[in-house]
């Protein structure tokens, strides 16, 4: 066989080579594929952590009382509340003062009374323990980068809703009556993993209904 002939024969098994383990590759990550979830297009934020803000504004809601004298009517002024589901907390406080004997009106210039709310903060907080090997990223040549799962021997993850809200009380001619606050709310949810063992504990959720 001629020097041209053996070289075009190892060119060729190289070929084969490069191709096979090119295909290797290829079904290594076909594999990884089948066993992933396509996500479709979600809301920006899970239930969970709406939970965790709306059980922080109970909280807050629950310490919110005024005192009030007869039936007076009330303005809630809610231009100085920000922050994430300031509607929900705004309701809380409406269905409060309207539980302590308030009459709610929408008219400004009606009123007896307005209630000026306030935020403070209104939203979550997370931090975590590992004891292992975060997820990373892997490069793969030809095919981009694998994200390498973590590995917990120990992880403690915690995500804490936290409000703080108060409230002015003006008479209708806008003198100072009272400051209620302010007052502050928090509620958490741990998770926990120890190997492959891992559980969760929340405060927002009642025991009938965790699964």
């Amino acid at each position: 066989m001629s020097s041209f002939s053996r070289s075009s024969a190892r060119a060729e098994r190289q070929h084969l080579v490069t191709t096979f383990n090119h295909l290797i590759r290829l079904g290594v990550l076909a594999s990884l594929a089948a066993c992933s979830t396509v996500r479709d297009t979600q809301p920006a934020r899970t239930a969970t952590e709406e939970l965790l803000i709306s059980k922080a504004a109970d909280k807050v809601a629950e310490q919110l009382d005024v005192p009030w004298q007869g039936a007076p009517k009330v303005f809630v002024d809610a231009q100085f509340l920000d922050g994430l589901d300031t509607k929900y907390t705004l309701s809380l406080v409406r269905d409060r003062l309207a539980h302590g004997g308030a009459k709610l009106v929408t008219d400004r210039g009606t009123a007896d009374y307005v209630v000026e709310l306030r935020s403070g903060a209104q939203s979550i907080n997370t931090d975590s323990t590992l004891v292992g090997i975060p997820a990373f990223p892997v490069p793969i040549p030809l095919a981009g980068t694998l994200d390498f799962p973590e590995i917990a021997l120990y992880k403690h993850a915690v995500e804490t809703g936290i409000s703080k809200v108060g409230m002015t009380v003006y008479a209708k001619d806008g003198s100072y009556t009272e400051t209620v606050g302010p007052t502050f709310g928090e509620s958490a949810e741990n998770q926990w993993k120890v190997l492959f063992i891992s559980w969760q504990h929340d405060d927002f959720m009642p025991p009938q209904e965790r699964k």
